[in-house]
């Protein structure tokens, strides 16, 4: 059987106390880590490029989603069951 998981907190949140992997890593490691990742992306040429429509359209959304109340979320309309049919007897 598997152990849960767990964390320990730390100043910058909270990070998995096993002994393995990049969720055990401190935020600082990780942050090097895909950093290198990143810049490697860049030399190679395979790294995404923001177009100004595409940052444009991440920042709406990001600004709608910070900025929303929980109760602006569209709720759906009430449940209504269907009408009955007359039963024939049988």
């Amino acid at each position: 059987m598997a152990h849960p998981l767990q964390l320990r907190l730390t100043t910058e949140g909270s990070v998995a106390t096993q002994d393995r992997g990049f969720a055990s890593m401190d935020r600082h490691k990780q942050r090097e880590i895909a950093s290198k990742g990143g810049r490697a992306a860049h030399q190679k040429g395979t790294a995404h490029e923001w177009t100004s429509e595409e940052a444009r359209e991440a920042g709406r959304k990001g600004g709608m989603a910070s900025h929303r109340k929980p109760n602006d979320e569209e709720t759906p309309p009430p449940f209504t069951p269907a009408p009955l049919r007359a039963s024939t007897g049988s």
